[in-house]
């Protein structure tokens, strides 16, 4: 099991018999950093014909790895077009936005980058034979690339897989009641703290290759979204979808990975009713459907609580998976601070939306991470 990663890495190319349209896709966004480097994403997109990125067929075809590939790559080029020019643009033409659209709503999940095509569908393994680990994995699709763009989303890539151990033992342990063995529970509740230990290991590697200032204004830029963004404030026209009204969705942020979601309902970690919950809710709508469906199972089963309170063992072991978790949170907040809220907003000759206030999600990051961090610690035992 990789955890919320798929079962196999994803493809990287069309297989499919009719891909005149995926294969126009592909050799587009293959060419994005150049045309972004030269300024030509604009003029290439606007001198295509309405229909040149058709995927009828494909979503005919159901290769859930073929609509993931497309829906990552026509992701890519309509964050591209809207966000990698001097001024961020408010209408998505046709050729985009009417198969984006259809692959969205296959999908079940809103028509723009997500964690899900930015990270946990955008990867492949560079020596087929060996695991997934940060020497081994590249990206498919990147926006300008570089070592800050692709260490940035394989250092997530790689948290996906190494919490793959407590995503299993989450499982595991929402199925355990107050009948079950001790033991059994403090085996999982070990796995859980130990997995977390190994993703906290990999999360700290992040300033190694990704720099701060690069980031902030050579990778960061291109994944805002339009909801509570200063720079999209009257959102985006899918050209000819939604009655050519505009629409808001978020930005991608790793608020919408699975992980932290369903430590939470396993353990019962609860986050007050406001804003921050609200939001948390929110970003289930951008995760793969399976994995909402799972989040969903474990919190609604879950009785740690009632299991671990009189047991001095498992209420110690249930504080180890905390103190993880919470140090997890600690780490998040303080590259936030590092990352954006110590960068000065400069100008930027690629991409906009650069908001020194709001995350990529829309949110005020530095007020809902510190909330986060502090919601977890006051929930030990």
């Amino acid at each position: 099991m990789n955890g919320f990663l798929p079962i196999n890495p994803p493809i990287r190319e069309y297989h499919s018999p009719d891909t005149a349209s995926l294969n126009r896709i592909q050799q587009l966004v293959n060419n994005l950093p150049k045309m972004l480097l030269t300024d030509r994403v604009e003029r290439t997109i606007n001198a295509l014909s309405e229909d040149d990125f058709d995927v009828s067929k494909l979503l005919d075809s159901n290769s859930e790895e073929e609509i993931n590939l497309a829906m990552s790559q026509l992701s890519f080029l309509a964050h591209a077009y809207i966000l990698g020019g001097s001024e961020p643009k408010s209408l998505l033409p046709k050729v985009i936005s009417k198969p984006w659209v259809s692959l969205s709503r296959k999908l079940a999940r809103p028509p723009v980058l997500s964690y899900a095509s930015y990270c946990l569908h955008n990867w492949y393994l560079i020596d087929e034979s060996d695991a997934i680990d940060l020497d081994n994995v590249a990206l498919i699709n990147n926006f300008l690339g570089g070592i800050d763009e692709d260490w940035f989303v394989t250092i997530h890539v790689c948290i996906e897989n190494a919490a793959s151990g407590a995503i299993k033992a989450c499982e595991e342990i929402a199925n355990c009641n107050k009948d079950s063995e001790e033991s059994s529970v403090n085996e999982l509740l070990k796995t859980i703290s130990i997995s977390i230990a190994a993703v906290n290991k990999i999360f700290k590697r992040m300033p190694e290759r990704c720099d701060p200032y690069v980031y902030y204004h050579r990778v960061r830029p291109f994944i805002f979204g339009s909801k509570d963004n200063p720079d999209l404030k009257n959102g985006v026209i899918y050209e000819g979808q939604y009655d050519n009204k505009s629409q808001f969705f978020r930005g991608e942020t790793g608020a919408q990975s699975s992980i932290m979601p369903t430590l939470d309902g396993a353990l019962g970690v609860e986050h007050s009713e406001d804003s921050l919950r609200h939001y948390l809710n929110e970003m289930r709508e951008y995760m793969p459907v399976d994995h909402r469906k799972f989040i969903e199972d474990v919190e609604s089963k879950s009785m740690v609580k009632d299991i671990i309170k009189d047991s001095i063992t498992l209420t110690d072991a249930y504080n180890q998976c905390l103190e993880e978790i919470r140090a997890f949170r600690e780490l998040h907040l303080h590259y936030a601070r590092t990352y954006i809220h110590n960068q000065s907003k400069q100008k930027n000759p690629f991409g906009a939306g650069g908001s020194t206030i709001r995350g990529t999600g829309g949110t005020p990051f530095m007020k809902y991470l510190k909330k986060h961090r502090d919601e977890t610690e006051q929930q030990k035992h």
